[in-house]
């Protein structure tokens, strides 16, 4: 199976993504860790994301297109993978139609309300760097190491604002885009992950 998830930054995606994978054993694909491993060895495709990324420069869909090529050509992707941070506009979905074809997109639609609530409690632990939520702990520590838990850099209310607006013009688009191909599936997020991911399990059974 071939899926994508689509969802408004903190609804969930990364969490329900981890499951998904182990569930269904197919690998997690990220563009940052794809644009990371062609830096890290070098080639002519990392060589040129490098020198666009320290001039601040956004890496053009193209060059994505052709990490993308060549990751799902890998041995792992045989029975499917499950694309993380790609597509996000209405142009990278259509070149991905190109190259191959998505069975499912899922989208967690959670309210803007829950989510903003969620940023605000939502800690990472300096030492096993787990993420949690404050409004489920009894106690300021990490309960799985006892590290100290600090706020993400990227969960202060303003920054928060700013990516769910670029999210609105940028992202939601492509709801309507599966949608009209018929691809489009809606989760209602729950309060629990456990609730979630049974409901995006349904899905995942029935396309097998």
């Amino acid at each position: 199976m071939k899926i994508i998830l689509i969802g408004a930054p903190g609804c969930g995606k990364g969490t329900q993504s981890k499951r998904i994978c182990e569930k269904y054993n197919i690998p997690h694909i990220s563009t940052g860790d794809m644009l990371r491993e062609q830096i890290e060895l070098g080639t002519e495709l990392g060589k040129t994301a490098k020198l666009l990324i320290e001039y601040g420069n956004l890496v053009p869909d193209e060059l994505i297109i052709e990490l993308l090529k060549e990751r799902i050509s890998r041995p792992d992707c045989e029975n499917g993978y499950l694309l993380d941070g790609f597509p996000r506009t209405i142009n990278q979905a259509e070149e991905l139609d190109k190259l191959t074809s998505i069975d499912s997109a899922i989208l967690i639609d959670t309210k803007y309300e829950v989510i903003l609530e969620r940023i605000r409690g939502r800690r990472i632990c300096e030492d096993c760097k787990a993420t949690l939520n404050v409004s489920l702990l009894s106690a300021d520590a990490c309960p799985n190491c006892g590290g100290k838990l600090v706020e993400r850099k990227d969960d202060d209310e303003e920054t928060f604002v700013n990516r769910y607006n670029v999210y609105l013009e940028q992202t939601e688009p492509l709801i309507e885009y599966y949608r009209n191909s018929n691809r489009l599936q809606t989760v209602e997020s729950t309060n629990t992950v456990d609730g979630t991911f049974e409901k995006i399990d349904n899905i995942l059974k029935a396309l097998k």
